[in-house]
């Protein structure tokens, strides 16, 4: 076993993302960019080239900023994410976002009929007619008005902010739910002054809090799963998922819409490619988690094998990685471990036992407790009324050094 060693240093109480780092779009599980910069303080790292394998929406890129490293470098299969970590970090000329802005509300406002919206499933289970006319005019707007890619990528996380508060989904939920006919019966958002009120939101956020911070830094940002090419890094900083996205944090079901709406590829597929997301028909029998894996193999066959599809996919992740890191360079993960049929899965030490199957030395691992969270403090993984289990609390921070 690896020791573990608690650091309440990086518990960083009372705090959420949003507290030092607003957001530009809503995201889940995104990891708290303070954990880095503490650490690359703590290791004394800075000023080289970074990467991310599983970025989401570049918190990781934000803890690079704060010690002057040069490039970074992320990957996320989710084109959601991608789209929000490009917009942060694009250095965009100020007067031109806003001739676009007014561009954009002059053809939003101005009379237009059938205009289509792009395929989206199950349209009219998720949206009134009334939105997915608005919605429709909206994205036409838009395409017509802002013909440079770099600068439509804040105009679709409006865009897309608007589309989740405008569908029958329950806001308050990752997953796709849909809001109850009593509820849907008298929900009339006006569409067009919520698209204003977010993009002017998100670019206010833009100009006063990132566009400071990006002076001659490079982002490199890829819609795809990591895999190494021959470029080398100094440090990872990544959080990658806690288990597969169907049964932990539901990435491509929060995304859907958005994404089938802005118009990008398999939506529908993204939870699917993910870690996890493939069905496999033996066990993990290998290493640390051997043995609980057996164990839940014991009550529930099928959750063994999810589960052991997604320790084959981030075993095959975390090599792909190792190569990808310079000598003497640093992997640092960022995880909690989940909890299957009431036993605990020790993700933390496969991460630091796979590092070191790599050629990397164990460095530390530090425990912190998770002060916020979207979560709740219980759930019922076994749908038995009033039995209920305890979600995650803490986080594990594993650096590895290459030899």
């Amino acid at each position: 076993m690896y020791e573990i060693q608690i650091n309440n240093n990086y518990d960083f109480k009372k705090e959420s993302y949003s507290t030092h780092f607003p957001n530009l779009h809503k995201y889940p599980a995104t990891m708290l960019p303070q954990i880095g910069i503490e650490l690359f303080k703590e290791l004394k790292i800075g000023k080289n080239k970074l990467l991310d394998p599983y970025c989401g929406t570049g918190s990781s890129a934000l803890a690079g900023i704060a010690v002057d490293f040069s490039e970074f470098y992320g990957f996320d299969i989710n084109p959601l994410a991608i789209l929000i970590s490009k917009a942060r970090y694009e250095r965009l000329n100020i007067k031109k976002l806003f001739n676009y802005r007014e561009s954009v509300e002059e053809a939003v406002y101005y009379e237009k009929d059938n205009i289509l919206p792009p395929f989206v499933t199950n349209i009219h289970f998720w949206f009134s007619k009334r939105s997915i006319k608005d919605l429709s005019v909206i994205r036409n707007s838009i395409l017509e008005e802002v013909e440079n890619e770099k600068y439509q990528a804040l105009f679709w996380l409006a865009f897309s902010e608007t589309v989740r508060f405008v569908s029958y989904t329950r806001n308050s939920e990752f997953k796709l739910y849909r809001m109850p006919e009593e509820k849907r019966k008298s929900f009339n958002p006006d569409t067009f002054d919520l698209f204003f009120k977010n993009l002017d939101k998100i670019l206010n956020t833009y100009i006063k809090f990132y566009l400071p911070l990006l002076n001659k830094q490079k982002f490199y940002f890829y819609s795809k799963e990591f895999e190494y090419e021959k470029n080398k890094y100094d440090v990872v900083l990544t959080s990658p998922p806690y288990g597969d996205s169907r049964t932990t944090v539901a990435y491509g079901q929060f995304s859907t819409l958005s994404s089938e709406w802005i118009g990008f590829p398999n939506s529908r597929k993204i939870d699917s490619k993910l870690m996890g997301g493939k069905k496999v028909k033996t066990l993990y029998d290998k290493g640390v988690l051997s043995e609980s894996i057996k164990k839940i193999d014991q009550r529930d066959s099928k959750r063994a094998l999810e589960v052991s599809s997604f320790y084959i996919d981030l075993e095959k992740s975390i090599k792909e990685v190792s190569q990808a890191i310079t000598s003497k360079g640093f992997s640092i993960y960022v995880v909690g471990n989940r909890t299957v049929k009431n036993i605990t899965l020790a993700t933390d030490q496969f991460i630091a036992e796979q590092f070191e199957k790599n050629g990397f030395r164990h460095i530390l691992t530090y425990e912190r407790a998770i002060s916020s969270k979207v979560m709740p403090s219980q759930n019922s993984p076994t749908n038995i009324a009033g039995k209920k289990v305890n979600t995650m609390h803490k986080e594990y921070i594993i650096v590895c050094r290459k030899f």
